[in-house]
């Protein structure tokens, strides 16, 4: 129901003229928009026209209802007095309705914000501000800003474009931290608002380097060096980048390599993790797990040597090349060292036992001769000997042979006299040989028979040795040689070895008999002469004149065939009992 309808005549016709407040009548808005039925009479508040300048409102300001209007009074703004609102001269109704046209001049922040005071700020107090900051593009609801003043970050109180890094209000902080600008401006990266103090950044989880042992405990800048900022570096994740000077400190000057980890880990430095026994086809023994890595490692822990980039070889010899020379093999034994030598101590050699592993038992001074004594550089290498040095004594000994005196007559047996016990006490068996030692000849020294080692050239008759009797000889009968040659040179048919004074011959046996005085005779009493030159065999005269010469009375008168007269028993008995002179 309209206005005027309610009010008559006179209240439509004001409305018909007064067309704005006619538009707030039918919107509801504004005082009179809001008026209730009974209050809806122009003439209650207004006087008919007196003329344009007359003052046709009379409103009682202390009883006005300002809530029925467009703007309610609450809080602060019923202290206020009304024309400091509705400007003289001007329309009620022209009073404005946002905060800024009032509190323009109030605004510290210069326009910047907008007029929307009333976004931040209330009618109870104009300092409380309460700004809901999640509605911005930097949100503080969560974490440390949200207990933050305002002026901390606005210091101004200029809130538009207010820098939003943490770096433009944090940056002393940053310096009290000793950071001062070399880990960058992006303090989120580490950092989170919940709790500056709290490093938020995971490593292992935000980068491709987990931080692991020792890493984790360690500061940032020791690896991001303050050059640039930390999110801006890509570091290398090579180990020797950051411990190159723990390298030249710990005595490996890059010999072996940048794979630090293949020996290190991020636990303890010093502990080594690499176990050598597992991780390569060589195994530590004994020894060798004491040997610094560089010792066979001299071209790096990679395998390959920096001169020549080949394999490191797995042979003793590879390594000990240098200890062969040194200890007087000059590579003569070959390259085999494993076959004597073992990883517990080099020294000690007793790893190679030639009985066991050869066909060659030592016995004797055989146990301590030195290798090179028989394993000669002409023979090759040792573990080679086995299959081209021979077994015989003369192999090593030829010399010795030679030396001697043997001079190869005893052919190359040493060992039918010699053993290894010792090479100059000899047992040889000489009745093994072609002259069997029997009687006295088995007590008697080799040197006597034999003047010189050339055994060979010793005579096997008697008279070689017995012509020449001792000086010590106590018989008497010798004088060189006692028969005078007359018995030849074959004294074993009459001598013996049981006995040189003792003989056995048999005249008897002879072409001359003897008998009579002639048993007793001296054999040099007959055989005076030296035997024939010729065929060596004693032939002495047969004719007792021969002998006799002497004892002939007669002169030779009856012939020399004195046995026709005398006989053997008695020189002076006759056969025909004729008496001598």
């Amino acid at each position: 129901m309209s206005y005027a309808l309610q009010q008559g005549r006179s209240a439509r016709l004001c409305l018909d003229c007064h067309k704005e407040t006619a538009q707030d009548v039918r919107n509801h808005k504004g005082y009179h928009g809001h008026l209730k039925e009974e209050e809806r009479d122009c003439r209650n508040c207004h006087t008919d026209h007196k003329g344009r300048g007359a003052k046709i409102v009379e409103l009682d300001k202390d009883k006005f209802d300002h809530s029925i209007t467009n703007f309610p009074l609450r809080d602060k703004h019923k202290t206020v007095k009304c024309a400091d609102c509705h400007k003289p001269n001007e329309k009620w109704t022209k009073a404005p309705l946002e905060c800024n046209a009032c509190h323009k001049k109030d605004d510290v922040h210069k326009g910047e914000l907008g007029a929307g005071c009333q976004n931040c700020h209330s009618e109870k107090s104009w300092k409380d501000a309460k700004f809901d900051h999640e509605k911005t593009k930097f949100p503080i609801s969560a974490g440390r800003h949200a207990d933050v003043e305002c002026t901390e970050c606005h210091e101004t109180r200029k809130y538009k474009n207010t820098p939003k890094d943490c770096y433009s209000c944090h940056q002393e902080d940053d310096d009290e931290l000793a950071h001062k600008g070399r880990y960058g401006k992006k303090c989120e990266t580490c950092h989170s608002d919940k709790d500056w103090d709290k490093v938020k950044f995971n490593h292992d989880h935000d980068t491709k380097y987990p931080l692991k042992g020792k890493h984790h405990d360690t500061k940032c800048d020791k690896c991001h060096l303050p050059s640039k900022p930390l999110y801006d570096q890509h570091l290398s994740t090579k180990c020797v980048s950051c411990h190159k000077k723990d390298d030249q400190e710990k005595g490996h000057q890059g010999t072996l390599g940048d794979k630090c980890e293949a020996c290190h880990n991020e636990k303890e430095w010093k502990t080594t993790n690499f176990d050598h026994d597992k991780d390569t086809k060589f195994p530590l023994h004994d020894a060798h797990k004491k040997a610094k890595c560089e010792t066979c490692h001299k071209g790096g822990v990679s395998g390959k040597t920096l001169k020549d980039k080949e394999k490191l070889p797995k042979d003793c010899n590879g390594c000990h090349k240098k200890n062969d020379f040194d200890k007087g093999h000059k590579g003569r034994y070959g390259v085999k060292c494993e076959t004597c030598h073992n990883e517990k101590e080099w020294k000690d050699t007793k790893l190679f036992n030639h009985d066991r592993d050869t066909k060659y038992t030592l016995k004797g001074k055989h146990i301590e001769t030195k290798c090179d004594k028989c394993h000669t550089v002409e023979r090759g290498q040792v573990y080679q000997d086995h299959k081209l040095a021979k077994l015989t004594c003369n192999d090593c000994h030829k010399k010795d042979d030679f030396d001697k005196g043997h001079k190869g007559q005893l052919g190359v047996k040493c060992e039918d006299c010699h053993d290894e016990k010792q090479w100059k006490g000899v047992k040889y068996d000489h009745n093994k040989s072609k002259f069997p030692l029997t009687g006295t000849h088995s007590k008697v020294e080799c040197k006597e028979c034999h003047a010189t080692p050339a055994y060979k050239d010793a005579k096997s008759d008697c008279y070689s040795c017995h012509k020449n009797p001792k000086k010590d000889d106590k018989d008497k009968l010798h004088s060189g040689d006692v028969h005078n040659g007359g018995f030849g040179t074959k004294c074993q048919e009459c001598h013996n070895t049981r006995s040189w004074k003792s003989w056995d011959f048999n005249h008897d046996k002879t072409s001359f008999k003897l008998d009579g005085k002639h048993t007793k005779a001296k054999c040099v009493d007959c055989h005076d002469r030296p035997v024939d030159r010729v065929d060596g065999k004693v032939k002495p005269a047969r004719a007792c004149l021969a002998c006799h010469n002497r004892d002939d009375v007669h002169q030779g008168s009856f012939g020399a065939q004195c046995d026709r007269c005398h006989l053997t028993t008695d020189w002076k008995s006759q056969r025909f009992g004729v008496k001598g002179p």
